[in-house]
């Protein structure tokens, strides 16, 4: 099992959303941006790094949320670790995604979510409401 930490990085009432690149396995799909914890590493440390790597913005870690396992074949079961958090820099730098949308908690059941996700997605409408 491959444990995956995931930013919900909310600013002004609004959630971070990332669509995955034409060149990223699962090509095109929407996800909150995280990656693998690697070797001894905590899982808020990997976030912060996954995150600095991948949009350039550093946050601070607020609440862990429920994990979701998920399957994707017999070889790739993942463990997504999802964390609600807030920037403190705030200029976005894609280095991987094709993009990233400010979205309402409301409208984020609308996007085309990797599998994995959903349940997180939805978790997390339902705990804000």
């Amino acid at each position: 099992m491959i444990l995956v930490t995931c930013a919900i990085i909310e600013h002004d009432g609004k959630v971070l959303c990332a669509q995955r690149s034409e060149k990223m396995s699962l090509p095109l799909k929407w996800e909150f941006p995280g990656g693998k914890v690697e070797e001894a590493e905590d899982l808020e440390s990997c976030l912060k790094r996954e995150i600095k790597e991948e949009l350039g913005v550093e946050i601070k870690v607020n609440e862990r949320l429920p994990f979701n396992t998920h399957s994707y074949s017999n070889k790739k079961v993942i463990k997504l670790i999802p964390f609600r958090c807030s920037l403190q820099t705030f200029e976005i730098d894609l280095k991987e995604h094709l993009k990233v949308e400010w979205v309402f908690p409301a409208d984020l059941s609308q996007y085309d979510w990797a599998e994995a996700d959903i349940p997180i997605v939805q978790n997390y409408i339902q705990s804000i409401q």
